[in-house]
């Protein structure tokens, strides 16, 4: 591509091999982009709320996958234009930052195209619509910030905690448990916590899922589970008070690095060589029960596998040993035992003085498709269990959040005497588009159950107002304990508009031919 004048001083664009290229420019590009923003969000609209549907998606390699969960779905979608790539961009940007709300900020980023395409027809252009939607977002994040709520907690008081991260699991597939699973996350995350710094390390929590057994049985275990059998049938499966020697080399001879050939035409000569690779996994053996001065390994622990003459002298040897064992895991070990002494059940280690460090979560389910979600919402809930410790203030769920700051956008619209109040009011009504995707979700009337909650909430001037989707006989989300983070809401209003406003600014879009 280059760019050239004629003869009037006029740029013009030459394309290299135009007749293979495709071009748009000027407001059938700006549709053409969102027209594709729009179908992105319109297959999670769906997802939406405690009662959304699932999605079921089908790798290459035939794994099917079932979820509702934003970031999920868009991941393992094929998708091929830059417009919804960006779309798949956003939904991974906010589960990055926050963990949930990976759909409705989606959903949200849709409906702002929806109405800018609207303004567009009607001759605005472009940058002032993305000029108003900027300022009705900031009007928006801090009408939450008003409206919020701070949560107070402690080590002893985690019920905020537990019903905020119930919310979370009350749009998953695990919603019959919600309760059980929000104590557990919370319980995880307090255990690596560092409450003064505000600070939460999820590294330091991992999710195992095993095959079997059903969701009820899922358990927090305050210490490590690396799913590994003893390297030898016979050794010892219950070891207590071990002392552990962590190798990050292979329990095997050396290997020179050049080609190399044994000729062994005695049996002399073979029995040499026996008694020579023994005495080289003895002395392996013998560092390993002496790898400290006064307290000898009683068990090893390796990143690597086993000689078979190595494992055969270790279990002589009455060295219990497990090998195969990932550096994850490895770096774990080593975090919850510096100095410690630790408690073994097969491979299972639990009750460390360290330990608090260290947590390791076990969901069980029927199947591996289950599990791979419950993997998922758990992921979520700990996110939000994060997110409220470093900031305890909360808002109200079930679209009430939405809706309280679409009437704040729409009445400062009125402050705003330029073309900019248009988009303004345009932001306003995006913002029901949350509110009335959850009633439509719900089986509810949208545009009658969305305008009775606005109605609701100025007459009664309650921002809690929200929409009923488990048909309690309540619109006050107070009364239903349905709570949002107040940053992961906020978080999902200015990620949505910065894309949106991404979008709107391009102008010229040039690609390949289709054959």
């Amino acid at each position: 591509m280059a760019m050239t004048f004629d003869e009037f001083g006029r740029p013009f664009i030459i394309l290299r091999e135009q007749e293979q290229k495709t071009r748009l420019r000027g407001l059938d590009a700006q549709k053409a982009n969102i027209a594709a923003g729009k179908a992105v969000a319109r297959i999670l609209r769906t997802s939406l709320g405690p009662k959304g549907m699932d999605k079921m998606l089908q790798s290459p390699d035939g794994e099917v996958t079932i979820t509702n969960d934003g970031a999920t779905i868009l991941e393992q979608m094929d998708v091929d234009n830059q417009i919804a790539k960006l779309m798949v961009e956003l939904s991974r940007s906010q589960d990055y930052e926050i963990g949930d709300g990976t759909t409705g900020v989606v959903v949200m980023a849709g409906a702002l195209l929806e109405h800018a395409q609207k303004l567009l027809e009607r001759g605005i252009h472009p940058i002032r619509i993305a000029e108003g939607y900027e300022m009705a977002s900031r009007v928006a994040v801090d009408h939450l910030e008003r409206i919020s709520h701070k949560f107070e907690f402690s080590a002893t008081n985690v019920e905020s905690l537990i019903q905020t991260c119930m919310t979370t699991l009350s749009s998953k597939i695990v919603n019959r448990c919600k309760r059980s699973l929000a104590e557990i996350a919370v319980k995880a995350v307090l255990a690596v916590a560092d409450l003064e710094r505000k600070d939460v390390n999820l590294d330091l929590i991992k999710v195992e899922g095993k095959v079997g057994g059903k969701l009820e049985d899922t358990e927090l275990i305050y210490g490590i589970v690396v799913d590994k059998d003893m390297s030898h049938p016979q050794m010892p499966k219950h070891i207590e008070d071990a002392k552990i020697a962590i190798l990050t080399c292979p329990f095997e001879p050396p290997k020179p690095k050049a080609k190399h050939k044994v000729d062994i035409d005695t049996v002399e000569k073979f029995q040499t060589l026996r008694e020579q690779e023994q005495k080289y996994f003895d002395d392996m053996v013998q560092k390993c029960k002496k790898v400290a001065e006064d307290v000898g390994a009683t068990l090893v622990i390796c990143q690597w596998g086993f000689d078979d003459e190595a494992n055969h002298l270790l279990m002589h040897r009455d060295l219990p040993a497990v090998r195969w064992v990932g550096g994850v895991e490895l770096e774990l070990i080593a975090i919850a035992t510096v100095s410690n002494d630790i408690c073994v059940f097969c491979v299972r280690w639990e009750n460390c003085a360290k330990i608090s460090r260290v947590d390791t979560r076990e969901a069980g389910q029927g199947n591996k498709m289950m599990i791979e979600e419950t993997k998922r919402s758990l992921h979520d809930a700990l996110c939000v269990a994060r997110n409220l410790i470093r900031n305890n203030s909360i808002v109200y769920g079930g679209g009430s959040a939405e809706i309280s700051c679409s009437i704040a956008v729409d009445a400062a619209a009125d402050k705003y005497p330029g073309v900019e109040q248009y988009a303004i009011r345009a932001f306003a009504d995006a913002l029901d588009a949350v509110p009335m995707a959850l009633a439509e979700n719900s089986g509810l009337q949208p545009i009658e159950t969305l305008s009775a909650v606005k109605s609701q909430q100025i007459k009664e001037n309650n921002s809690g107002c929200g929409i009923d989707c488990n048909d309690v006989g309540t619109n006050d989300m107070r009364e239903q304990n349905v709570f949002e983070t107040l940053i992961g809401k906020q978080q999902q209003i200015l990620l949505s508009t910065q894309v949106v406003k991404m979008i709107l600014k391009i102008d010229d879009v040039i690609s390949p031919s289709e054959f």
